[in-house]
């Protein structure tokens, strides 16, 4: 059975893993990761250890090479079983083995084993990866070196590298050190780069500002993901890169023909009337741990809180006519209607009285029920579904689930969100990728409300059609596309293909051009971007590597559940490009010694960091930690390591005192969600005590301040309430909106021959600056 709670195992002082070292260099878009664990035996006897750690899914890992006591080994990228077998050989015949490889459930957890490593010996391994990296809504980009590795609430699945049982240690107690330095650099100059960890000041290198050096201050605690982002400049340009083969040593591989890659930011407009039609559901992650903060900043809102009050925004912010369903998943899982209901004023009441009432009560996470359940209903005709999944991202098999939204993304489009340090990126972009939506990730000071009405307002947007990619090139060379096609466009983001070019490269000075086309409503579209055919060396290969790793995550369905056929191909580009798959891990074998590794082998796992102290508590907020994680024991994992805690269950919140917790301000402190929770379905407010008390007034004055003899009362209520908006919560604007264009429009059919004398009238009586142009439509 599992070790009683607080069980801290007895932790031999020589661990082997001494420090971690990370060298990055971000050029444009693109990251290149160097990583080097340091290892020294200082016991008198072999070692075998063992290491789990998280890696962005998006990462394509190329290289692993070991170097013992000064020699160099390179490790070969071989199929998995094979890599396996190579392993346990050289180990049961006493030699030097190294192997590296993905988890069997999920792309974004990695292990690493490293066998017979003598008395006194030291080794250094070093793996290698690019990834392109994320756009933001303001146009920074977003590089993240996973730090925590959350557990994975796991059914009866076995053979994980998570399943691993390492001893675990206070933050403070980690035997290694970590540290990394970046390099950053474009042509267009950086205008500035931001960190949610100490770093060193940046050095800028060049007289434009078009490179510079930063590196993250010493003792680093592995509390968080370390985020950087990063804004150029130029905001960003479309660009096309070509680079070289390796016609040599490939004669019909991947590697063989020069590589593109196309990088379009398609200037979509905004539709002037958004959709009104569409069927919305939210899945809404209720296991325990949605009782953690969604950082370990101070005062960082509880994961179930955010939700509660992004709920409310979401569902204030549908358009009268659509339809809507909330599901809450944990162990089970529970809707507030049997099917969807149409959006009105009493079904959207109804909704909001279940809202203030949810916890984060249903243990684990068992998300692929409710997303079988949700694709079983009868689709609504005229309502395409729109879903979208909020959870902090531990689920048993991300393979399956996102295999299940694969199998119904003609149907619908998907959009994900990962709450807290940690998240699944392999489950959160996987079932976005896979369903035409976005994914976003909110940690530290991120508002889970921004990130969600952003979606909302892309999934209103009319979609865009016919996209198309062409190529033109001079005579005697074709392009052939690597990148999935693309469907589905949204207004702010990036576009990025890949395709290898086969035939006669033409002379020096030859161009190509690449053309992209769509409609939107009706109108067509496009965007041309000519380029240089003259393809650039690159040592690392990064374009190749890149294009390969966007053709494996869409055929890499897991090693169980790749078919047959996409096996062969996932297999064939894996090894053809040394980037690792689920097929593949890889694997090298010290040939330099002698003999044998003499003595018996002990086995020593790398500690796995807690963020816990063994009395169950959340050591940021030195109070009580409410509703351990799933039932069946948690193991929550850090950059350099995974950490176990087993459930016992907590008193509840209510017995101890408040001075000890940070409580998030519920709906009754705060008054733009309580204005919001007040607005009716149509987008007006009636006038009441309500709104009278958010507006700082009595009852009376409102009533006698009305500036229109019979005027409806709701019109003078609905005017007052978006000047408030405007005037006190202007820096929330995006949370706000859609609902606030809805109270618009509502005004503009109710009360359009006194719209004036009202708006003047409410500026005057609330004191208020807003200019009365805001109510233009």
């Amino acid at each position: 059975g599992s070790p009683h709670w607080g069980w801290i195992p007895p932790l031999h002082s020589d661990v082997p893993l001494k420090s971690i070292g990370v060298i990055l260099s971000i050029r444009e878009f693109v990251a290149g990761v160097s990583a080097t664990l340091n290892y020294e035996n200082e016991e008198k006897v072999p070692l075998e250890t063992f290491f789990v750690f998280p890696m962005d899914d998006d990462s394509a890992v190329y290289s692993f090479e070991a170097v013992v006591d000064g020699k160099k080994i390179k490790a070969e990228l071989q199929e998995k079983k094979k890599a396996h077998s190579i392993y346990e050989s050289a180990i049961s015949n006493r030699r030097q083995a190294f192997l590296l490889e993905e988890d069997k459930y999920s792309r974004d957890v990695f292990c690493c084993n490293v066998g017979n490593l003598n008395p006194g010996s030291k080794v250094a391994l070093t793996l290698k990866y690019v990834q392109e990296l994320p756009l933001e809504a303001d146009g920074a980009l977003r590089y993240v070196l996973p730090a925590v590795l959350n557990p994975r609430y796991r059914g009866s699945f076995e053979d994980s590298c998570l399943d691993m049982k390492t001893p675990i240690v206070p933050l403070e107690d980690l035997p290694y050190t970590f540290s990394m330095v970046a390099t950053i650099s474009s042509q267009h100059g950086i205008e500035r780069i931001q960190s949610n960890c100490p770093f060193s000041p940046i050095e800028y290198l060049g007289e434009d500002k078009t490179s510079a050096q930063v590196s993250l201050a010493e003792g680093h605690k592995f509390d968080r993901d370390v985020e950087l982002l990063i804004y150029y400049s130029e905001v960003h340009t479309p660009t096309v890169a070509v680079e070289m083969g390796q016609p040599k040593d490939n004669r019909d591989g991947f590697m063989k023909d020069p590589s593109a890659m196309v990088c379009f930011y398609p200037n979509i407009p905004e539709a002037p009337s958004p959709v009104i039609c569409g069927e919305f559901v939210f899945l809404m992650d209720r296991s325990g741990s949605m009782q953690c903060p969604i950082s370990k900043q101070d005062q960082s809102q509880l994961r179930i809180e955010a939700a509660k009050e992004t709920l409310i925004l979401l569902l204030k912010s549908l358009p009268l006519g659509c339809y809507f369903n909330v599901y809450g998943f944990g162990s089970s899982y529970e809707a507030f209607f049997p099917n969807s209901v149409k959006y009105s004023q009493q079904t959207m009441e109804e909704a909001l009285k279940r809202v203030k009432l949810m916890q984060a009560d249903l243990g684990g996470t068992e998300i692929l029920t409710p997303l079988q359940i949700i694709y079983r209903e009868p689709s609504i005709e005229g309502h395409p579904l729109q879903l979208f999944v909020f959870t902090d991202g531990e689920v048993t098999d991300t393979f399956n689930v996102i295999n299940e939204v694969k199998r119904n993304r003609l149907r619908h489009r998907c959009f994900s969100f990962g709450i807290g340090e940690g998240a699944s990126t392999s489950l959160i972009k996987g079932i976005a990728r896979v369903a035409g939506g976005t994914s976003e990730f909110i940690t530290g000071k991120d508002r889970m409300q921004f990130k969600a009405l952003r979606a909302l307002k892309r999934a209103l947007q009319p979609a865009v059609d016919d996209v198309s990619v062409s190529w033109n090139l001079p005579h005697g060379l074709s392009a052939k596309m690597l990148s999935p096609e693309q469907t589905v466009l949204y207004k702010g983001q990036r576009l990025i293909v890949y395709a290898l070019l086969s035939g006669t490269m033409p002379p020096a000075e030859a161009t190509g051009e690449v053309d992209l086309k769509y409609t939107l409503q009706g109108k067509s579209f496009e965007n041309k971007v000519t380029f240089a055919l003259q393809p650039k060396p690159d040592d690392n290969f990064t374009i190749h590597r890149l294009a390969a790793k966007s053709f494996l995550q869409t055929k890499d369905m897991g090693f169980r559940d790749t078919s047959a056929k996409d096996k062969k191909d996932v297999l064939k580009i894996s090894i053809d490009c040394g980037v690792i798959s689920s097929q593949t891990a890889f694997i090298a074998v010290n040939k330099n010694l002698n003999k044998p590794v003499q003595g018996p082998l002990t086995r020593r796992d790398v500690p796995r960091p807690t963020l816990f102290s063994a009395e169950g508590r959340c050591p940021t907020f030195s109070g009580p930690f409410s509703h351990s994680r799933e039932q069946r024991g948690l193991s929550l994992n850090v950059c350099t390591g995974v950490f176990q805690l087993f459930q016992k269950p907590c008193p509840p919140l209510h017995n101890f005192s408040s001075s000890l917790f940070f409580f998030p301000k519920v709906f009754g402190d705060n008054h733009l969600v309580q204005l919001i929770s007040l607005q009716n379905a149509d987008g007006s407010w009636y006038l009441d005590e309500n709104l009278a008390v958010i507006l700082g007034k009595s009852l009376e004055d409102l009533l006698a301040a009305v500036p229109v003899k019979d005027a409806d009362s709701s019109s003078w209520a609905t005017v007052l309430a978006v000047v408030w908006l405007h005037s006190n919560a202007k820096q929330m604007k995006g949370e706000w909106e859609l609902l606030e264009k809805k109270a618009r429009t509502w005004i503009h059919i109710h009360a359009a021959s006194i719209m004036q004398e009202l708006v003047k009238a409410a500026i005057a009586f609330t004191k208020s600056s807003v200019d009365p142009s805001i109510f233009a439509l």
